[in-house]
């Protein structure tokens, strides 16, 4: 792991606000600090299409428990102020539910990410599935 000088051009530009990035250093990593403030939970209900609303940078979102059939997508709306359309948002399984069984993905437009949650398996599954989010700011310029 690279360190990195306090004293160096890098470090004083980036301290004094001049070089955006991220923390570098070995004992920090990259994200969002723990403790409160940046994230959030929510719970999806009537079924797997029904969108949900959290604002805020990270957070799980537990899925309704309806059934999803094989070879199957489903998508719904994480409305978010946090996101913005040249955002990136990352989505991962958690917890509960069958690992393996399901691919993830998400689209993201201002204010919002299209989520989309597919059934890889040869049979219908009826999981309350826990996804953990994370939005990650970007530029087009």
């Amino acid at each position: 792991m690279p360190t990195y000088d306090q004293g160096s051009d890098w470090a004083r530009n980036r301290w004094a606000g001049t070089l955006q990035g991220p923390d570098l250093r070995a004992t920090q990593g990259i994200g969002y600090p723990a403790g409160v403030g940046a994230g959030g939970t929510v719970t999806q209900a009537t079924n797997k299409s029904t969108g949900v609303t959290l604002n805020a940078s990270t957070g799980l979102i537990t899925m309704n428990g309806a059934a999803l059939a094989s070879d199957t997508v489903v998508s719904f709306t994480l409305t978010s102020d946090r996101i913005a359309a040249t955002d990136m948002v990352l989505i991962q399984h958690d917890s509960v539910a069958t690992v393996g069984a399901y691919a993830f993905s998400a689209q993201p437009a201002a204010g919002s990410a299209l989520v989309n949650v597919a059934n890889r398996t040869t049979g219908s599954l009826s999981e309350a599935i826990v996804l953990r989010f994370m939005v990650l700011k970007g530029s087009n310029s």
